[in-house]
């Protein structure tokens, strides 16, 4: 067993302080798309019924119970996963809202996926707008958070501290 003296103890504890931000950040936690779909619900059983909006020639999911319901376990908790972006506001500098969805073209080419499958992103740091095709990895603060856009139900938030490409 170590034992340490008042003075000792003391620098080690400042010495912390010296050390690079980067080396005192806390960790992400790495998590999947499955990971947000809450412990006992089945991930297949996640996806309601529909219907075929024949005016707009769409197709309209319905969710049920199980697409709605959040995984209480990652709020506030510090995340890593990776997606795809579908972008929501883009300035001349880049992406700094958009959606990471579980796969390219989720929210505009087919229906959304359910809201349990959606993360609202926004970032400080523009994402540049000519990688909205690459698959990323998105670090930052998860918040079950339902909410509503024009595109899609959603229900999760985080605050960006980091985007990089995904590396295959």
């Amino acid at each position: 067993m170590i034992t340490l003296n008042r003075r000792q103890f003391a620098l080690t504890g400042a010495s912390s302080l010296l050390m690079p931000a980067a080396a005192r950040a806390a960790t992400y936690q790495e998590i999947t798309w499955d990971d947000l779909v809450p412990p006992g619900v089945p991930y297949a059983e996640v996806i309601g019924e529909g219907e075929m909006d024949e005016q707009a020639d769409t197709w309209r999911p319905i969710f049920d119970e199980n697409g709605v319901k959040l995984n209480d376990a990652l709020n506030g908790q510090q995340i890593k996963m990776p997606g795809y972006i579908t972008p929501l506001e883009v300035t001349s500098d880049g992406m700094t809202e958009f959606l990471l969805v579980p796969y390219l073209g989720a929210c505009i080419h087919v229906p959304p996926p359910p809201p349990n499958q959606l993360v609202f992103v926004n970032t400080d740091t523009p994402w540049p707008g000519d990688d909205i095709w690459d698959a990323i990895w998105i670090y930052g603060t998860l918040q079950t958070q339902l909410q509503t856009t024009d595109l899609a139900e959603i229900g999760y938030a985080l605050t960006a501290d980091k985007i990089e490409l995904y590396e295959w």
